[in-house]
């Protein structure tokens, strides 16, 4: 199970934390996404911290938009490393413009999805994309629907990242197509009956 050393994370840290709340909550950060989007509000999915320890092993090719019971595109994540990064240490990498096809696959993060993401993005002719360094406080922006993958930490350094995933205001709740989107709708969207908006106490609105 790859995926299963990739790395340690936990999500909602907002909700326990306030300055993690600021944090989530920043208007300046929700305004880009907006932007990017071409939106004119955002509201929150949820957020993420990932840790990839020293030795931790790479996450492989997915899209988080597999996991997401939601009808719309809009969607963004903000990645932020929380300490320099470089290279040796996870760096994010991406299949860029691979979310103008959608859903590709009906895979979770695994090594199946590398696999046939990877013949995938090689016969699409994908540009493969990342940064060589981060300092802590850069960030990538990446659409829900984006190819994306991340190599092991090969460094002695715990790899921190925060992130923060936004999605399009007046978004709304589709039926769950695998048990994990069930398990987000439960989770991260208050169990609000399919069909309806997202618009939960969980996913306010940032601007």
């Amino acid at each position: 199970d790859t995926y299963g050393k990739a790395f340690l994370q936990i999500m909602n840290l907002w909700r326990v934390d306030q300055d993690t709340k600021k944090y989530v909550f920043a208007k300046r950060f929700a305004k880009i996404a907006a932007d990017l989007l071409g939106v004119d509000n955002v509201r929150l999915y949820h957020d993420q911290a990932l840790y990839k320890e020293p030795g931790g092993g790479p996450t492989p090719w997915h899209q988080d938009q597999y996991y997401w019971p939601i009808d719309t595109h809009d969607t963004i994540t903000m990645w932020m490393p929380l300490v320099d990064i470089d290279v040796e240490m996870g760096m994010l990498t991406f299949a860029s413009k691979s979310f103008d096809k959608g859903a590709v696959f009906n895979n979770e993060i695994s090594d199946e999805s590398e696999t046939a993401f990877d013949d995938y993005v090689k016969e699409q002719g994908f540009e493969i994309t990342r940064a060589e360094t981060m300092k802590a406080g850069d960030a990538t922006f990446h659409r829900g629907f984006t190819i994306h993958k991340a190599p092991g930490n090969n460094s002695n350094t715990m790899r921190e990242v925060m992130t923060v995933i936004y999605i399009a205001d007046g978004a709304k709740i589709t039926p769950p197509i695998n048990k994990y989107q069930a398990d987000d709708h439960r989770k991260w969207l208050d169990e609000k009956p399919v069909g309806g908006l997202v618009d939960s106490e969980l996913n306010p609105k940032l601007l």
